[in-house]
């Protein structure tokens, strides 16, 4: 089983996030790609889970330049994908994570679990999360 992560990270917290997915999903016996969303591609569509993370900006909203181009030309390819979500904020009360999740399921994905948020940089209970989140990912 493949489970490709792709992530954007201005802090390092989003990808402090990534690195506890893959932990969880070799962990669970699975291959990780762990991609910055600068090296993805739509060939990410071929893995069998697909987990995304991206904090919270401005607005709640995904990061504009790299990573809502890219999810946005792979979210109309969505349909009957295993997704998983996870991110970091400052502030707010997650709507962006809601909202993230919406649009995966408008899309016709399907979601394993909520996103996994953290606020500012993850803490042990927001890592082991993550670590839940890639194991789930990869069917444990």
């Amino acid at each position: 089983m493949k489970v490709s992560i792709v992530y954007w990270s201005g802090t390092g917290n989003t990808e402090a996030m990534a690195n506890a997915v893959a932990e969880g999903v070799k962990n669970a016996g699975a291959e990780a790609e762990l991609l910055p969303v600068s090296a993805a591609d739509d060939s990410v569509l071929q893995s069998d889970v697909l987990l995304f993370g991206c904090p919270a900006m401005g607005s709640e909203e995904l990061e504009e330049s790299e990573f809502e181009p890219f999810f946005s030309s792979i979210e109309g390819k969505l349909a009957g994908k295993k997704v998983g979500l996870f991110g970091s904020y400052d502030w707010g009360d997650g709507e962006w994570m809601r909202a993230w999740q919406e649009r995966v399921v408008a899309a016709g994905g399907n979601m394993i679990e909520d996103g996994v948020i953290a606020n500012n940089a993850p803490d042990d209970t927001a890592l082991a999360a993550c670590r839940a989140l890639g194991k789930m990912a990869a069917g444990e």
